[in-house]
């Protein structure tokens, strides 16, 4: 028994010294302290982070190695050979391989290096290094997958530009903010612009000051997050730091003189309690409108609106642009964010954060010229909008307005804690959007006696409307526990609740009575509503290291919905690194849902769109669950179905250089659109009673399934030592090498060339930023190039090989989903590549004192399209100056949007921009 007991005595003695505990403090490079720096032992998942005052304590073994890694900030690796490890960090910009990352596993954090997932790490630093305005725009410039440009045409999509990773359109991406889901906004964009029929979450409403990383995962994972994940995941992470604190005043204008930008943003930390933190951001900012309108053609407007050629040239000799306003509307913003934590207990830390948002946009619809709505016809016009001198009329047209008011909403309150190694995070999340608008300077043209036989609209008719609005809102429920079973296994499950509810606002009556308020209709009382579901989700994540460089990890979820029953996908992934982490190889294969949204499903209303030859015209759209759709056939929404394979490597064979290469392949089934616009008419089952006449309409439907396949690269070389400085070099880009329909139409849906271009082509097909920094003594520079590929558009106007019948419907393929063709005269729209060049020049006047320069698009590089032929006749109609000019004058409403056509185009028609910027610090 002696000899037993001496022996386990000599056992637990070794086991006691072969592990030991560090602990430290981690600061910057002037002393202040880094909380949430990520400590990792090399090799393992045993990992920490600092506290509110860059503490840290941790137990590894013997002879490791502990990585330090916080975002923009250079790694730190020190061998664990004493129990005080305090470490200093310095300043670095750029994407880094080191870098501990949050998203795409519900088990232990992973470096960038280690995950087996593409991940974009971008840094606060990166962002404001733009001069981008809003925080979308900003990442049309740092990532090459991601694409956002604003519409030439704005109402409602002012307020919130469509945006998209991969091309696969707004509604496919997932937005977190601190790993919690980020609500949708309220707006379904329904005009014929890259995004239609999808809507997505208002990025642009999260202040850049706020944000102290983004993590973006460019794989599908629905499988750890549930739907809306088939292209991928953007983690916004939120500043926690409480010691200092800084206030920004921006100011910009374009370089022709409008556009004015100036915006004030503070953000400052504090503590809360001994350990407790909270970081807070105010951001004002206001934009003045930019006009970019094009010299109208007077012959094509006559021929449009049957108008005296005599009369449209002394209009347009006065207006050249028939006083057209087309660019980037007016915008007021006021925004608001928390972001806060502190420890309940040894074990147990409390979190919170909140926002809210507020925008104002003042827009305009397209100017109604006085032979567009000529007195001939309507002479009560001249009292409204003229003199009243039926002799001697003043009235020269009018110009309604488009006014939203938007407010944008999130809020999470949660718990974390570690009890015997296992890891929970209970969370409750709510956000909402809302959006309501204002209608001036218009006129409801109807003819509608009231009840004591008066004519209550035209000469009686208000000329201020409020069409009503929408509204969307969540509360999601999340638990999330995970552990570090051994050195080779890490598990995590978990459960989200969700209860989503959308609202149609109603108009007032004079917005919707009749033809409504000119140029956009009210919502009708029969089109107005509430409707809510709700879903729950669980889920198992499971990562086994096999060795320390060989990992599998999988993961499995089931999702019940409330409306369209349930769904199990799953995902599985792999990395396999070697000579010494030098190169990682790693791939993924996953199934993916997307829940068609609420606003997809209940959306029904008028719209006034732009027809090709024929100006501006009101159709509808008709909802799934509506009487008219049952009678029409059409069927009720099911989710959408994906399957995606990555395969990538990443690299870092040297120090200060890294490069990622991703391939990906992602298949959607029973996709979700908004088809065409048909002339419906439901034949009458009796003979003595007429056809029910339903009208021009659009609905949506699981139309095709696709494919999307491409090339991600990120590669980046910094802290060359050149001279006194330090020069930097980065490259990323993306290739597109498939995203095409691979199916045949369904659920009889009708799906144009120009829906087609929109959903598949209007994006970049390639997209390459590299950017080159230079920073000696107090001064920083960097030059930033972004080559924009080509982009096609097959536009209503220039398609005359579709078939359709007297009543403008399109003519099907007898036994055939397909459309009929009329292989006749047949061009497409191209838009040319082109590569725009930002410069920033940065200047630390003093220790707190920043000023910086932005001159976006120095070289004013502007859109560019071309007709392309797509067959003989389409060749001979390029041989032809007079064709040319008639197609030209087809696709941008005769030449009132001669530089993005009305459709848009793959980026700013606003050209150069300059921005000044003065950061100081507390």
């Amino acid at each position: 028994m002696k000899k037993i007991a001496i022996l386990l005595f000599l056992f637990n003695t070794v086991v006691i010294f072969a592990q030991q505990q560090i602990s430290g403090v981690v600061k910057d490079n002037t002393g202040n302290p880094l909380p949430g720096v990520n400590i990792v032992e090399k090799g393992t998942n045993n990992g920490v982070s600092t506290d509110i005052d860059g503490s840290y304590k941790i137990t590894v073994k013997e002879g490791a190695s502990l990585i330090f890694t916080y975002m923009g900030y250079n790694s730190v690796t020190r061998l664990a050979n004493s129990p005080q490890i305090d470490v200093a960090l310095s300043e670095e910009g750029g994407q880094n391989l080191d870098e501990v990352v949050v998203t795409g596993s519900r088990t232990a954090a992973r470096s960038n290096t280690t995950t087996p997932l593409p991940i974009d790490v971008i840094s606060s630093k990166d962002l404001t290094s733009t001069g981008q305005a809003t925080f979308d725009k900003a990442l049309q410039y740092k990532i090459p997958s991601f694409n956002t440009v604003q519409t030439p045409v704005n109402d409602a999509t002012s307020l919130l530009d469509p945006y998209e990773i991969r091309n696969l359109g707004p509604s496919r991406t997932l937005i977190l903010i601190n790993g919690k889901r980020k609500n949708l906004s309220s707006l379904l964009y329904v005009q014929t612009s890259p995004g239609r029929g999808e809507t997505g979450a208002d990025i642009s409403a999260i202040p850049t000051d706020a944000i102290e990383r983004v993590e973006i995962l460019r794989d599908g994972a629905s499988a750890q997050y549930g739907s809306d994940a088939i292209a991928g995941v953007m983690n916004i992470i939120l500043k926690k730091n409480n010691t200092d604190g800084s206030v920004t005043v921006r100011s910009g204008i374009t370089s022709e003189g409008d556009g004015e930008m100036l915006g004030v943003s503070l953000n400052q930390g504090t503590t809360v309690g001994e350990k407790g933190f909270l970081n807070y951001t105010i951001d004002f900012s206001k934009v003045n409108l930019a006009n970019r309108p094009g010299t109208v053609d007077a012959e094509g407007d006559a021929g449009d609106f049957g108008a005296d050629i005599a009369d449209v040239q002394a209009f347009l000799a006065k207006y050249p642009d028939a006083r057209n306003v087309n660019g980037s509307p007016e915008t007021a913003a006021a925004k608001f964010l928390i972001n806060g934590g502190s420890p309940v207990s040894d074990n147990t830390n409390l979190y919170y954060n909140a926002a809210y948002v507020y925008k104002k946009v003042n827009s305009f619809a397209n100017f109604r010229t006085p032979y567009w709505r000529p007195l001939s016809g309507d002479p009560y016009l001249n009292d409204l909008f003229g003199n009243g001198n039926d002799a001697n009329p003043s009235y020269e047209g009018y110009g309604p307005t488009f006014e939203g008011d938007l407010s944008d909403y999130n809020g999470t309150l949660g718990f974390k804690n570690v009890t015997n190694g296992w890891n929970t995070d209970a969370s409750v999340t709510v956000g909402g959007n809302k959006q309501t608008y204002t209608v001036n300077n218009s006129v409801n043209r109807s003819s509608i006696l009231d009840a004591d036989g008066n004519e209550t609209y035209r000469e009686n008719s208000p000329i201020s409307f409020k069409p009503g609005g929408t509204s969307f809102n969540h509360v999601v429920g999340n638990i999330d526990i995970s552990k570090i079973v051994s050195d080779q296994i890490s598990i995590g499950f978990g459960s989200e609740f969700r209860s989503e509810s959308f609202t149609v606002m109603e108009g007032d009556q004079a917005s919707w009575d009749g033809a409504g308020a000119d140029s956009f209709a009210g919502n009708l009382p029969e089109n107005s509503g509430k409707w809510n579901r709700y879903n729950v989700g669980v889920y198992l994540d499971v990562a086994f290291d096999i060795t320390k460089d060989f990992l599998l990890n999988g993961t499995v979820r089931h999702e019940e919905y409330s409306d369209f029953g349930g769904a199990t996908v799953w995902k599985a992934s792999t990395r396999y690194k070697f000579l010494d982490d030098k190169i990682t190889f790693r791939g993924s294969v996953s199934t993916g849902f997307r829940a068609p949204t609420l606003h997809q499903i209940y959306t029904q209303k008028s719209q006034y769109s732009f027809v090709p030859g024929q100006g501006i015209q009101v159709s509808g759209i008709v909802n799934n669950v509506s009487p008219q759709a049952r009678k029409l056939g059409v069927s009720q929404l099911q989710p959408e179905k994906s399957t995606s394979v990555t395969v990538g490597f990443g690299a870092k064979p040297f120090k200060n250089f890294n490069i990622t290469v991703d391939y990906y392949n992602i298949k959607i089934e029973d996709r979700v659109t908004l088809g065409d616009k048909q002339y419906e008419v439901i034949p009458s089952t009796d003979p003595a009673q007429p056809d029910e006449v339903i009208g021009e309409v659009a609905y949506f439907s699981n139309a095709f399934d696709s494919r999307t396949s491409g090339l991600d690269v990120v590669a980046g070389y910094s802290n060359i030592g050149i001279g006194e400085g330090k020069l930097g070099f980065n490259l990323s880009g993306n290739v597109t090498f498939e995203n095409e329909r691979i199916s045949g139409i369904k659920n009889n849906s009708s799906f144009s060339d120009i829906l087609n271009s929109l959903t598949f082509t209007s994006r970049p097909k390639t997209k390459w930023i590299l950017g080159i920094n230079y920073e000696i003594g107090k001064f920083g520079f960097s030059l930033n190039n972004t080559y924009f590929g080509e982009s096609t558009f097959n536009q209503d106007g220039l398609v005359s090989n579709e078939v359709r019948d007297a009543n403008g419907k399109l003519v099907r393929v007898p036994g055939s989903t397909e459309t009929e063709r009329d292989d006749s005269a047949n061009l497409k729209t191209q838009f040319l590549a082109k590569i725009v060049t930002d410069l920033g020049v940065n200047f630390n006047a003093t220790e707190k004192l920043t000023i910086a320069l932005n001159v976006n698009n120095l070289f004013n590089i502007l859109p560019e399209w071309k007709f392309v032929a797509e067959n003989e006749a389409g060749a001979a109609l390029l041989a032809d100056p007079a064709q040319v000019k008639a197609q030209s004058n087809l696709i941008t409403f005769n030449q009132r949007y001669s530089r993005m056509t009305y459709d848009g185009s793959h980026f700013s028609q606003l050209g150069t921009m300059f921005n000044l910027s003065v950061n100081y610090k507390f």
